[in-house]
């Protein structure tokens, strides 16, 4: 038989020696994992360390995203124009056989000797005021009732200053009676800062804008310094009505034939107003842009 036992110790040999280098190799490759790996973890420390020390000492004063006001388009109707609240009543017959807008059943009445559509400028006038300015509301009708009971009007003619004055005075405004001033910036000054106005207009002294006008009451408001007009109510014209005129014009227009031009409004106190009339009565057209009153 053939001795093997050296070839054997030779195989043992070289197996131990192949698994002395398999494991010195594993061990090395431990080794950089793990230096590997410290490196790693050294590297993201640094990392965060820098992210604090970069970060800004303060909170930004920009707001974030959700915290940013909106910026939505507001809509043209979201304010409403001041001029869809203003009353501006017709006091004529025709306008009421036509059932324009801001006419009434008043136009054809026969009250205490006349009719009211030949002299009721002045209470459509006070009752625009009434209506536009107060959270009340009533029709050229129910004024002219009022200012007889609370008054000295009798009734079936043009109210007089003096009578107007009262019942405007007693319904909670603080008004007053004015001359025409010397100059028109003066009386533009007083328009400004009224909330109203009760004009009194006459052809004799222009024809700058009403023709065959002996004396007629208007209502005037919203004064706008930048166009220099302000929104127009006249109960005789039914094309003047609810249009904005120069100021200038009216100045040119008052009836200096009169004891008075005008009555200035210049404050409301609800608390002061004897009547608070709430209800328009009797068969009228209402203005389409004329936004319900709130009970």
């Amino acid at each position: 038989m053939r001795d093997t036992s050296g070839r054997v110790f030779c195989k043992r040999a070289i197996l131990l020696g192949l698994l002395f280098v398999v494991a010195v190799i594993a061990i090395a490759g431990v080794l950089r994992a793990a230096e590997h790996q410290n490196s790693f973890l050294a590297m993201g420390d640094s990392s965060t360390v820098s992210t604090f020390e970069t970060e800004s000492p303060c909170p930004s004063t920009s707001p974030r995203t959700e915290d940013k006001p909106s910026k939505k388009k507001q809509s043209v109707t979201s304010t409403p124009d001041p001029e869809q609240g203003i009353y501006t009543y017709l006091q004529g017959p025709q306008s009421w056989e036509r059932r324009r807008e801001w006419s009434g059943e008043w136009g054809n009445q026969y009250l205490d000797g006349g009719y009211f559509g030949g002299f009721g400028c002045g209470l459509c006038c006070i009752a625009n005021l009434y209506s536009s300015l107060t959270p009340y509301q009533c029709s050229p009708l129910d004024m002219y009732q009022y200012a007889r009971e609370e008054t000295y009007y009798p009734g079936g003619m043009a109210i007089g200053w003096g009578d107007m004055r009262r019942t405007v005075d007693s319904l909670g405004f603080g008004c007053k009676l004015q001359k025409k001033p010397e100059t028109y910036r003066e009386f533009r000054d007083q328009v400004a800062d009224s909330l109203g106005c009760i004009v009194l207009v006459s052809s004799q002294d222009s024809q700058v804008f009403w023709q065959d006008t002996p004396g007629h009451y208007v209502t005037i408001f919203l004064w706008e310094e930048e166009s220099g007009t302000v929104f127009l109510a006249d109960s005789g014209v039914p094309e003047h009505n609810r249009q904005r005129i120069a100021l200038k014009k009216i100045y040119r227009s008052l009836k200096t034939a009169s004891d008075w031009q005008y009555l200035q409004v210049t404050d409301y106190r609800k608390n002061k107003d004897e009547w608070k009339h709430k209800k328009i009565s009797g068969d009228w057209v209402k203005g389409s842009t004329l936004p319900a009153k709130e009970e």
